[in-house]
């Protein structure tokens, strides 16, 4: 047997493993979500290539969103509220609808590929009906653009029948924070970002200081759809996404910008424009694998309790009602709507405790500081316990100031 011969062979005998291990693999996945192992699943999608194929992702994305193994049966619910049976289009119009065109239209620009008119339209009708259907069938919801990127993704890969189901899951349960009336819960999840760095990688945190964490927010709000543009890879992406909590997400980012040390050390620090260009666009090629491991190693060695960031986070925060793997796949949508309306009362909170504090910077008179921070302490009680009297000491507060 000559050199090429023995190569040939060798070659041979090394994919024949590899497909061997693929199909154990694949074997073995299916296996846990029939029994919906959580633990086992999320193993399977750490380790490299994840849940492989879209046929496996099939079965095990709804397994880890918790859609039950018959669809509308089961201690899980599936998305759809018990008695909604009627067509959504009857449904009334949700207040985001226009805007939801607006991006419908821009979507499929990077896959799949080699699509006619004709495909691409049809594509475009699926992608606007799932997402109305959830909108209107939860109509708390509030939209925001680049949902259309992971909506995209979802209706690419799983079969029709459980599109609306798992993303109306995945609204209220795991990307409830961007769904809302306000961006600030999805800015307190950025400052996360500086203070992992500050923990793993103090020399590079001191060199990114001047530079706002903001260059993450197109990447955490689409869960990293609207940056990749191979179908392969975003959904490999998700496999990990779904299976860990979703404060990994902030993490992933993390290790995205450590991964670019030695290019980010190349710009001064004193030119945060130039960094934050430099981290709005992520590195190419993307080495998922080392990424999702560097991820694992930053979550298990610095956890989000640790951070002083966290502090800030909503106690109704995605981020820490699901703070454990499991939690979204055993809360029901119900919980969901009740984690949101707490969040909005608690901004609506702040929003007016902010306006106080405005008018009484704008007010000050030292003479009368004692009697502002008694004024201050009882509108703050209000505020969080009784709204409508809280209205009343606002409006007094104004009185008082222009005295």
């Amino acid at each position: 047997m000559d050199g090429s011969d023995e190569a040939s062979s060798q070659e041979k005998t090394t994919n024949h493993a590899g497909l061997a291990a693929a199909t154990e693999k694949e074997r073995s996945i299916l296996e846990a979500c029939r029994w919906r192992d959580l633990e086992a699943l999320r193993a399977f999608a750490e380790s490299p290539g994840g849940f492989l194929t879209d046929r496996i992702r099939q079965h095990a994305w709804p397994v880890l969103l918790g859609l039950p193994p018959s669809h509308g049966n089961g201690s899980v619910d599936s998305g759809v509220e018990e008695g909604e049976t009627g067509s959504w289009k009857e449904l009334p119009r949700h207040r985001d609808e226009d805007q939801v065109q607006l991006d419908v239209n821009r979507a499929f620009i990077y896959y799949p590929e080699n699509q006619n008119e004709a495909e691409l339209a049809r594509q475009k009708d699926e992608l606007s009906a799932l997402i109305l259907e959830v909108l209107r069938r939860h109509p708390y919801l509030c939209y925001f653009q680049g949902y259309h990127d992971i909506c995209q993704v979802f209706l690419l890969v799983l079969p029709p029948a459980v599109r609306t189901p798992a993303v109306a899951r995945l609204s209220a349960l795991r990307i409830r924070d961007f769904m809302l009336p306000s961006l600030t819960p999805a800015v307190r999840q950025l400052r996360l970002i500086p203070d992992i760095l500050r923990a793993a990688d103090p020399q590079l945190w001191r060199h990114l200081s001047a530079t706002e964490p903001f260059f993450a927010l197109a990447g955490m709000l689409t869960m990293y759809a609207h940056d990749i543009t191979t179908l392969g890879e975003i959904s490999r992406l998700f496999d990990v996404l779904l299976a860990r909590e979703p404060v990994f997400s902030v993490y992933m980012f993390a290790a995205i910008v450590r991964s670019r040390r030695a290019e980010l050390f190349e710009t001064p620090q004193d030119e945060p424009e130039m960094l934050h260009s430099i981290l709005c666009k992520l590195p190419r090629p993307l080495d998922l694998e080392s990424l999702i491991t560097a991820a694992c190693a930053l979550l298990n060695a610095y956890p989000p309790e640790s951070l002083a960031a966290w502090r800030t986070i909503s106690h109704a925060s995605v981020l820490r009602t699901a703070r454990v793997p499991d939690a979204c796949a055993t809360q029901s949508m119900a919980d969901g709507q009740v984690f949101f309306e707490r969040q909005v009362a608690e901004l609506r909170w702040l929003e007016r405790r902010d306006k106080i504090m405005e008018v009484l910077w704008r007010y000050r008179r030292p003479a009368r500081s004692l009697g502002f921070a008694v004024l201050i302490g009882v509108a703050a009680l209000l505020l969080r316990k009784h709204p409508g009297p809280a209205a009343y000491v606002s409006g007094l507060v104004s009185r008082w100031v222009r005295l």
